[in-house]
């Protein structure tokens, strides 16, 4: 009883009273993204990506990478290309694609630059990828570096 007792006074003290179940967290950045990604997606006729692990992976070493490099590219600063860091991740790419970004400090402005440029667009917009990973690392000057990894399976 003494923990039921605790859970309640804290709630009390956050002013939470009145709530039941549990708290859910705010999607994270990355989630963020894929869900406003699949906004356009949907909008167009296309289906939703579904979230990927392994290009989740690729993404984020990516964006790491860029970030602690401050180097903006598909290029990795270890001369890996997209699709070699996708296949090194463990995903098997009929098809892949890659848009990266940095300096956008949310999801939605991230989103909205990509889709006002044509080939992160065509990337976005292309039915005929179904998974996406997202990865987002801001680096020691606060500078956000932004990857989305698109595929395909073969």
């Amino acid at each position: 009883m003494k923990n039921a007792f605790t859970a309640i006074a804290m709630s009390a003290a956050l002013g939470l009273s009145g709530l039941t179940g549990t708290v859910q967290a705010e999607p994270s950045y990355e989630q963020q993204v894929i869900a406003l990604t699949n906004e356009h997606r949907t909008a167009k006729g296309c289906a939703g990506l579904a979230e990927n692990s392994a290009l989740r992976t690729a993404a984020r070493g990516h964006s790491k990478d860029m970030a602690a490099h401050d180097h903006m590219s598909h290029q990795g600063t270890n001369g890996s290309d997209p699709g070699d860091r996708i296949t090194q991740a463990g995903y098997p790419a009929k098809k892949w694609a890659e848009n990266v970004a940095f300096g956008q400090p949310s999801p939605k402005e991230v989103v909205d630059a990509w889709m006002g440029s044509a080939g992160h667009r065509a990337n976005i917009l292309d039915c005929g990828l179904a998974e996406i990973g997202v990865g987002h690392v801001v680096n020691a000057e606060g500078v956000p570096y932004w990857t989305q990894n698109f595929g395909t399976r073969g």
